[in-house]
C-alpha cells in the first residue's frame, strides 16, 4: 500500500516543477535587458539633442570634409548632403521616432522577461521590437539613413541576437 502512494506523489511533484531557465538563454535575456536600459537613455538623449545636432551640422560637415580628417572617419559620415538631410529629418520627426523607439524598447524588454519565464510569445515580441526601429528609420529618415557604420553595426547586433534567440526557441515551452 505504501508503494502505490509513493509513485503517484512523485509523479504529481514532477508535473508542477517548472523547467529551469537554460544558462545561455539566461545570459541572452540579461544582455537584452541591459541593452534595453541603454537604448532607453540613448533614445531620450537623441530626442533632447536633436535641435543641438541640427544646429551643429554645418560645423560637423566642415570638420569631416577637412583634408586632415582620416578617410575612415569621412566614410563613416557618408555624403555631406545625406548627413544634412538626416539631421533635418531627425529634428522634424523626433517625436514619432521617440515614441516608436520607446515602444520597440518596451517590446524587447517585455519579450525578454517572457522568455525568462520560458513563454514562446516573448520570442515574437522580441523580434517585433528588434525589427521595428529599422522600419521607422527607413520610413521617417529615408534610405540615406541606412548608410554608414552605425547603421550596419546596429543591423549586425540585431541579427546576431535574433539568431541566438532563434537557437534557444527549443527551450521555450509555454
Amino acid at each position: 500500500m505504501s508503494n502505490e502512494t509513493a509513485v503517484p506523489d512523485r509523479l504529481a511533484m514532477n508535473e508542477f516543477e517548472k523547467p529551469k531557465l537554460p544558462g545561455f538563454l539566461n545570459v541572452l535575456t540579461i544582455l537584452t535587458i541591459i541593452g534595453c536600459v541603454l537604448f532607453f537613455f540613448i533614445s531620450i538623449w537623441q530626442f533632447v539633442s536633436a535641435q543641438k545636432n541640427y544646429d551643429g551640422k554645418d560645423e560637423a560637415i566642415a570638420k569631416m570634409s577637412a583634408p586632415e580628417t582620416p578617410a575612415f572617419a569621412r566614410n563613416m559620415m557618408g555624403d555631406p548632403k545625406d548627413y544634412e538631410m538626416l539631421m533635418t529629418k531627425s529634428l522634424e520627426n523626433r517625436i514619432p521616432i521617440l515614441i516608436i523607439s520607446l515602444v520597440s524598447i518596451a517590446l524587447c524588454f517585455y519579450g525578454a522577461l517572457q522568455m525568462r519565464k520560458l513563454n514562446k510569445q516573448g520570442y515574437l515580441l522580441y523580434i517585433i521590437g528588434e525589427l521595428l526601429p529599422f522600419a521607422i528609420t527607413i520610413f521617417f529618415l529615408g534610405a540615406f539613413a541606412m548608410k554608414g557604420f552605425g547603421f550596419y553595426f546596429s543591423i549586425g547586433i540585431a541579427l546576431l541576437f535574433i539568431l541566438l534567440y532563434t537557437s534557444q526557441r527549443k527551450h521555450l515551452v509555454y
